[in-house]
């Protein structure tokens, strides 16, 4: 593998600290988030540590050499549905259709493992994502007005069933 290869590699603990900075500081610049967005992030990966099923969830990095890039999570929200979760691409690597590789990594474990559809929590300012979701075969099933993190923001659900 030459250094200018990216691979998606299994999610690590070591991992945590840099994707609780990277959404943090990312979703501050891109959105304005306040600083309750990391600490939800750090829960959310902690738990996963902790406590997933390596049968039946799993999270994986974009990495081009030493260097992070990105993430997803296929979590399980049911018996038979499962979450994407901590979908993010640094911006330096973003048109380069990671987004497509990392989507197509969760949308086939959540297929292979079983699952009869995945969903997930967005807001609508994610124009880029929501457009790859819908190129994928995903549907909105809820957009609704909230206050999230310091900011006014429509949080949309989306839905794909296999």
């Amino acid at each position: 593998m030459s250094d200018d290869t990216v691979i998606l590699r299994p999610f690590r603990a070591d991992d945590i600290d840099w994707l609780v900075e990277r959404h943090g500081t990312l979703y501050a610049e891109a959105e304005g988030f306040d600083a309750t967005f990391a600490p939800l992030v750090n829960d959310i990966l902690v738990n996963f540590q902790n406590n997933h099923d390596p049968a039946r969830e799993r999270g994986w990095i974009a990495v081009r050499g030493e260097h992070r890039l990105g993430s997803i999570f296929c979590v399980a929200l049911s018996p038979t549905m499962a979450k994407l979760r901590l979908f993010l691409i640094v911006p330096e690597a973003r048109g380069q259709r990671l987004g497509q590789r990392l989507l197509d990594a969760c949308l086939n474990f959540a297929r292979d493992t079983g699952y009869r559809g995945l969903s997930l929590w967005t807001h609508e300012s994610h124009r880029a994502a929501c457009a790859l979701y819908e190129k994928n075969g995903f549907v909105l099933t809820a957009s609704k007005p909230v206050e999230s993190f310091g900011q006014k923001l429509i949080e949309q659900s989306w839905e794909i069933t296999f």
